[in-house]
């Protein structure tokens, strides 16, 4: 089960809005979609939950580049909106790297028979493009949150229920139930 909400700050407060990922497609459109709930480009949060799994808050401040910190990337990899926050960039990859006909591993089986590595990574969840070399536990910009007064510590302690409580370090608890 998933929770996605939007909290646009405004100099009156924090607004908050529910919202579907169902046309999200890339952080690009996810951070389209944050900038449109806020015309005056305030700051806007994206706060996506996975049940007792993994969080995500992309932080987007006008037109700069999103910020993102995901609670624990091997269980966002898993997810289809935890592979939207889960980019390159944020992973340290080289994007260009598997265009690299070097490194593909031609060990006779790309006749589409899987070898034993390919049937392992795929039960344990890790056959997801790339989820192998996802690591487990926190990625992104753990300070994401600390001018609006949630510490990194805070932040990497949060687990089950983290989106109510990042809604509450912000003071926005009750707004947020509003989409709940």
């Amino acid at each position: 089960m998933y929770f996605a909400a939007l909290l646009a700050r405004t100099e009156d407060g924090w607004e908050a809005s529910d919202t579907e990922l169902d046309d999200v497609e890339t952080l690009s459109d996810l951070a389209d979609l944050a900038r449109e709930a806020s015309p005056d480009e305030d700051t806007v949060l994206v706060l996506i939950e996975q049940e007792d799994a993994w969080f995500g808050v992309v932080r987007v401040d006008g037109e700069e580049d999103p910020r993102i910190y995901v609670s624990d990337a091997a269980a966002a990899a898993r997810s289809s909106y935890g592979e939207i926050l889960l980019t390159d960039e944020l992973l340290g990859r080289d994007p260009d790297d598997g265009d690299d006909l070097d490194a593909l591993d031609l060990d006779g089986t790309e006749d589409g028979e899987a070898d034993e590595d390919d049937d392992a990574a795929a039960e344990d969840g890790a056959g997801i493009a790339g989820a192998a070399d996802v690591p487990h536990g926190p990625v992104g910009d753990a300070l994401i949150l600390d001018d609006l007064g949630v510490s990194e510590k805070e932040l990497r302690l949060m687990s089950t229920d983290a989106v109510t409580e990042i809604a509450e370090s912000l003071g926005a608890s009750e707004t947020l139930e509003t989409v709940r």
